[in-house]
Protein backbone atom coordinates (compact mmCIF):
# COMPACT_ATOMS: atom_id res chain seq x y z
CA UNK A 1 0.00 0.00 0.00
CA UNK A 2 1.03 3.45 -0.76
CA UNK A 3 1.95 5.67 1.88
CA UNK A 4 -0.17 9.08 1.24
CA UNK A 5 1.14 11.26 3.59
CA UNK A 6 4.73 10.35 4.39
CA UNK A 7 5.78 13.79 5.89
CA UNK A 8 2.33 13.78 8.11
CA UNK A 9 1.72 10.85 10.28
CA UNK A 10 -0.30 12.98 12.27
CA UNK A 11 -2.48 13.42 9.22
CA UNK A 12 -2.14 9.22 8.61
CA UNK A 13 -3.65 8.04 11.75
CA UNK A 14 -6.24 10.81 11.54
CA UNK A 15 -7.33 9.29 7.74
CA UNK A 16 -7.42 6.05 9.32
CA UNK A 17 -9.19 6.30 11.91
CA UNK A 18 -11.61 8.48 10.32
CA UNK A 19 -12.18 5.79 7.73
CA UNK A 20 -14.33 4.05 9.51
CA UNK A 21 -12.89 0.80 9.33
CA UNK A 22 -11.95 -1.45 12.62
CA UNK A 23 -8.86 -2.13 13.24
CA UNK A 24 -7.69 -5.70 12.50
CA UNK A 25 -8.48 -6.94 15.49
CA UNK A 26 -11.87 -5.80 15.50
CA UNK A 27 -12.03 -7.52 12.00
CA UNK A 28 -10.99 -10.77 13.21
CA UNK A 29 -13.92 -10.93 15.53
CA UNK A 30 -16.47 -10.17 13.19
CA UNK A 31 -15.26 -13.51 11.51
CA UNK A 32 -16.58 -15.41 14.06
CA UNK A 33 -19.61 -13.36 14.77
CA UNK A 34 -23.23 -15.55 15.56
CA UNK A 35 -24.81 -14.72 12.20
CA UNK A 36 -22.01 -16.58 10.42
CA UNK A 37 -22.93 -19.99 12.50
CA UNK A 38 -25.10 -20.56 9.46
CA UNK A 39 -22.34 -20.95 7.25
CA UNK A 40 -19.75 -23.75 7.18
CA UNK A 41 -16.70 -24.82 4.95
CA UNK A 42 -16.39 -28.56 3.52
CA UNK A 43 -13.41 -30.47 5.80
CA UNK A 44 -11.97 -31.65 2.65
CA UNK A 45 -10.71 -28.48 0.66
CA UNK A 46 -8.50 -28.23 3.36
CA UNK A 47 -9.88 -24.46 3.93
CA UNK A 48 -10.21 -23.35 7.87
CA UNK A 49 -12.78 -20.54 8.54
CA UNK A 50 -14.32 -20.28 4.70
CA UNK A 51 -17.99 -19.70 4.12
CA UNK A 52 -20.12 -21.62 2.11
CA UNK A 53 -23.84 -21.29 0.74
CA UNK A 54 -26.63 -23.10 3.17
CA UNK A 55 -27.79 -23.94 -0.62
CA UNK A 56 -25.04 -26.06 -1.45
CA UNK A 57 -25.79 -29.54 0.65
CA UNK A 58 -26.71 -30.93 -1.91
CA UNK A 59 -23.54 -30.34 -4.08
CA UNK A 60 -20.92 -31.90 -0.98
CA UNK A 61 -22.42 -35.06 -1.75
CA UNK A 62 -20.27 -34.90 -5.18
CA UNK A 63 -23.40 -34.47 -7.49
CA UNK A 64 -24.99 -31.49 -8.96
CA UNK A 65 -28.39 -30.75 -7.75
CA UNK A 66 -31.44 -33.00 -9.41
CA UNK A 67 -29.36 -35.94 -10.35
CA UNK A 68 -30.91 -38.88 -10.37
CA UNK A 69 -29.67 -41.47 -8.02
CA UNK A 70 -30.68 -44.90 -10.42
CA UNK A 71 -28.75 -45.98 -12.69
CA UNK A 72 -29.20 -44.92 -16.56
CA UNK A 73 -27.87 -47.21 -19.71
CA UNK A 74 -28.22 -46.18 -23.12
CA UNK A 75 -26.09 -48.19 -26.17
CA UNK A 76 -22.73 -49.30 -24.80
CA UNK A 77 -23.21 -46.71 -22.36
CA UNK A 78 -23.92 -47.03 -18.42
CA UNK A 79 -24.11 -43.58 -16.24
CA UNK A 80 -23.68 -44.02 -12.53
CA UNK A 81 -24.77 -40.30 -11.26
CA UNK A 82 -23.96 -40.58 -7.27
CA UNK A 83 -20.13 -41.89 -8.42
CA UNK A 84 -20.28 -39.24 -11.24
CA UNK A 85 -19.19 -41.98 -13.24
CA UNK A 86 -20.07 -43.09 -17.34
CA UNK A 87 -19.34 -46.15 -18.10
CA UNK A 88 -18.50 -48.35 -21.63
CA UNK A 89 -19.17 -51.79 -20.55
CA UNK A 90 -16.75 -52.15 -17.74
CA UNK A 91 -14.51 -49.55 -18.48
CA UNK A 92 -14.53 -45.68 -17.45
CA UNK A 93 -15.22 -43.21 -20.37
CA UNK A 94 -12.73 -40.19 -19.78
CA UNK A 95 -15.30 -37.46 -19.67
CA UNK A 96 -14.66 -33.52 -18.30
CA UNK A 97 -17.00 -32.95 -15.20
CA UNK A 98 -18.81 -30.34 -17.39
CA UNK A 99 -19.98 -32.62 -19.96
CA UNK A 100 -20.65 -35.41 -17.27
CA UNK A 101 -23.33 -32.75 -15.91
CA UNK A 102 -24.67 -31.90 -19.51
CA UNK A 103 -25.02 -35.54 -20.19
CA UNK A 104 -26.66 -35.98 -16.80
CA UNK A 105 -29.28 -32.63 -17.87
CA UNK A 106 -30.01 -33.89 -21.10
CA UNK A 107 -30.68 -37.97 -18.98
CA UNK A 108 -32.92 -36.51 -17.23
CA UNK A 109 -35.48 -35.96 -19.56
CA UNK A 110 -34.66 -37.60 -22.54
CA UNK A 111 -36.70 -37.30 -26.02
CA UNK A 112 -37.45 -33.48 -24.96
CA UNK A 113 -35.70 -30.27 -25.81
CA UNK A 114 -33.28 -28.86 -23.08
CA UNK A 115 -32.65 -25.25 -23.66
CA UNK A 116 -29.20 -23.93 -24.12
CA UNK A 117 -30.40 -21.15 -21.59
CA UNK A 118 -31.50 -24.51 -18.99
CA UNK A 119 -28.02 -26.18 -19.69
CA UNK A 120 -26.07 -23.24 -19.04
CA UNK A 121 -27.88 -22.28 -15.71
CA UNK A 122 -27.46 -25.71 -14.62
CA UNK A 123 -23.79 -26.92 -15.44
CA UNK A 124 -22.55 -23.64 -14.78
CA UNK A 125 -24.88 -22.02 -11.51
CA UNK A 126 -24.06 -18.61 -10.61
CA UNK A 127 -21.46 -17.70 -13.92
CA UNK A 128 -22.26 -16.13 -16.61
CA UNK A 129 -20.78 -18.04 -19.95
CA UNK A 130 -21.54 -18.06 -23.59
CA UNK A 131 -23.13 -20.35 -25.97
CA UNK A 132 -19.66 -21.16 -27.39
CA UNK A 133 -18.21 -22.53 -24.17
CA UNK A 134 -21.38 -24.90 -24.33
CA UNK A 135 -20.73 -25.66 -27.46
CA UNK A 136 -16.76 -27.01 -26.56
CA UNK A 137 -18.24 -29.50 -23.82
CA UNK A 138 -21.20 -30.61 -26.21
CA UNK A 139 -18.50 -31.56 -28.68
CA UNK A 140 -16.14 -33.33 -26.07
CA UNK A 141 -19.37 -35.28 -24.43
CA UNK A 142 -20.25 -36.08 -28.77
CA UNK A 143 -16.46 -37.22 -29.07
CA UNK A 144 -16.99 -39.52 -25.77
CA UNK A 145 -20.15 -41.32 -26.57
CA UNK A 146 -18.64 -41.66 -30.45
CA UNK A 147 -22.08 -39.81 -31.52
CA UNK A 148 -22.22 -39.93 -35.26
CA UNK A 149 -19.88 -42.98 -35.85
CA UNK A 150 -21.18 -45.95 -36.39
CA UNK A 151 -24.37 -45.04 -36.56
CA UNK A 152 -24.75 -44.42 -33.03
CA UNK A 153 -26.68 -41.11 -32.39
CA UNK A 154 -27.33 -39.77 -28.96
CA UNK A 155 -27.58 -36.01 -28.52
CA UNK A 156 -29.30 -33.72 -31.40
CA UNK A 157 -29.12 -30.01 -31.58
CA UNK A 158 -32.31 -27.61 -32.47
CA UNK A 159 -30.12 -24.82 -33.80
CA UNK A 160 -30.71 -21.76 -31.62
CA UNK A 161 -32.31 -23.46 -29.41
CA UNK A 162 -30.58 -26.62 -27.47
CA UNK A 163 -30.30 -30.20 -26.93
CA UNK A 164 -31.85 -33.29 -27.21
CA UNK A 165 -31.09 -36.74 -26.06
CA UNK A 166 -32.72 -39.35 -28.75
CA UNK A 167 -31.39 -42.34 -27.61
CA UNK A 168 -33.82 -44.83 -25.59
CA UNK A 169 -32.74 -45.30 -21.92
CA UNK A 170 -33.43 -47.94 -19.44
Amino acid sequence: MRNNFPKYPARRRNAIAGSGTPAPAKRLQLIRAPVLEGFNSHSSFGVRGSAQSLDTDQLKAGKPAGTPAREVSFGPFRLLPAQLLLLEGDKPVPLGSRALHILMVLLERPGELVTMQELMARVWPNLCVEPPTLTVHISALRRALRDGRDGNRFIINIRGRGYCFVTPTS
